[in-house]
């Protein structure tokens, strides 16, 4: 089963308290980049997997989707999807990625943001994804990057020159991999990149994108603790297509 970390009430609070729960995917780095890998919206059926707040299902259907089906396994992140959408065509579905089953070749685009690196057999849910995809459609996808999971502790040292560098620890043990993040043992899969292109490969996708993210020089002068991010890439950023 998924790791339901999110349905911890420790853990549900100090979620909330981040920029992107407070404000949704603008306070998301990433999703300017995230957003450039999508395809065109209006008139398809979408999936979000591991959909959380349920932002970018409403998100989509702004954007001119038809139906938007978002599935988390946390009934608490769910409860806060429902209660702020207020649109019959959002479903929010409480499932298991680890054990979850699609109709096929339904919809025109799978999305998700920061919850496949939770999920052990990956390989069985890209084929699943795979299934339910319509001819072209597309996989659009957001991970911790693996540079970033593979962190030794402390998570900075200084190198001879007295500058802070991002030490990776066993980055070609992949794996489970527990450690902190709002709280202690949160598990997440360690996979290298290679793995998770040969994944999608194996899945019968085309890998159309990959973006090792970065903050821009935009958003460093808006946000300049963010520069910090140019140290190692804190997300990987793949698009594919069925």
């Amino acid at each position: 089963m998924t790791q339901n970390i999110y349905d911890n009430e420790e853990f549900f609070a100090r979620y909330g308290e981040l920029l992107r729960s407070r404000e949704g995917l603008s306070g998301a780095p990433e999703w300017p980049a995230l957003r450039a890998l999508l395809p065109e919206l209006r008139g398809i059926e979408a999936v979000d997997l591991g959909c959380g707040y349920g932002w970018f299902c409403r998100w989509a259907r702004r954007h001119g989707a038809a139906r938007v089906v978002g599935i988390d396994v946390s009934e608490k992140m769910l409860a806060r999807a429902r209660a702020t959408t207020d649109d019959p065509a959002i479903t929010y579905l409480g499932e298991d990625l680890e054990r979850l089953t699609l109709p096929a070749a339904s919809f025109a685009l799978a999305y998700s943001s920061l919850a496949l690196h939770y999920i052990e057999h990956l390989d069985a849910l890209l084929a699943e994804v795979h299934r339910s995809l319509a001819p072209g459609g597309s996989l659009v996808f957001s991970v911790e990057h693996p540079i970033f999971m593979a962190r030794s502790e402390p998570n900075w040292v200084l190198n001879a020159a007295g500058r802070k560098t991002w030490p990776v620890d066993r980055y070609l043990e992949e794996g489970p991999r527990a450690g902190e993040w709002l709280m202690t043992g949160v598990v997440k899969q360690h996979r290298t990149v290679a793995t998770y292109v040969n994944m999608l490969l194996r899945a019968g996708f085309t890998v159309s994108r990959i973006e090792e993210w970065g903050p821009s020089d935009e958003q460093i002068a808006e946000r300049p603790a963010l520069a910090e991010e140019r140290q190692r890439p804190p997300f990987l950023l793949i698009a594919a297509r069925r």
